[in-house]
C-alpha cells in the first residue's frame, strides 16, 4: 500500500503554508505540502523533508506526528506538524510543476486561526477538521 506524507508547516509569523490548487473544471482547493514515499526514502520523515525541499525549497524542523488518515485511493496519509523559517517557492523542483496539464500551484500563508482555516477548501476535509479542533483546544500553535 502506498504511503503519503504531508506537513502542517508553521511559521514564526503565526501562519501556516498551504498550496492553492487551481485546475480547469474544478473548484480551487488547498493542500498541505507533501507527497508519496519513494523507495529511496529511508522513512516517513525523510520522505517529508524531501517533499518540502522539492515543493517549496524549504527546510523544516521539529517534525511531530499529527494524524494518520486513509485517503480515497486506499493509501495512508501521515500528517506531521513542523516549524519552517525559510522557503522559496520560485526554487521548487518537484516534477509536477513542469507539467502543463496539472493546473496551477500557488503558495499561500494562512493565519493560524479558526476563521482563516475554516474559510479554506483544504483537502482532505478530515485534516481541515483535525486542524480546526487542534487550534480550538490549544494543541496547535505557531512556534515562538
Amino acid at each position: 500500500m502506498k504511503q503519503r506524507v504531508r506537513a502542517v508547516l508553521l511559521t514564526e509569523r503565526g501562519t501556516m503554508l498551504v498550496i492553492n490548487r487551481v485546475r480547469p473544471g474544478i473548484d480551487p482547493y488547498q493542500v498541505l505540502v507533501g507527497g508519496g514515499v519513494e523507495d529511496q526514502d529511508t522513512g516517513l520523515e525523510s520522505a517529508l523533508l524531501r517533499e518540502i525541499r522539492e515543493e517549496i525549497a524549504g527546510e523544516a524542523a521539529d517534525l511531530r506526528p499529527f494524524r494518520q488518515l486513509p485517503n480515497d485511493k486506499g493509501e495512508i496519509e501521515h500528517f506531521y506538524t513542523a516549524r519552517i523559517a525559510a522557503w522559496n517557492f520560485d526554487d521548487r523542483t518537484g516534477p509536477e510543476f513542469s507539467r502543463d496539464d496539472r493546473g496551477e500551484y500557488l503558495l499561500e500563508e494562512v493565519p493560524l486561526t479558526t476563521d482563516a482555516l475554516g474559510a479554506l477548501n483544504l483537502m482532505p476535509p478530515q485534516i481541515r477538521t483535525a486542524l480546526l479542533d487542534a487550534i480550538d483546544d490549544g494543541t496547535l500553535v505557531a512556534p515562538a
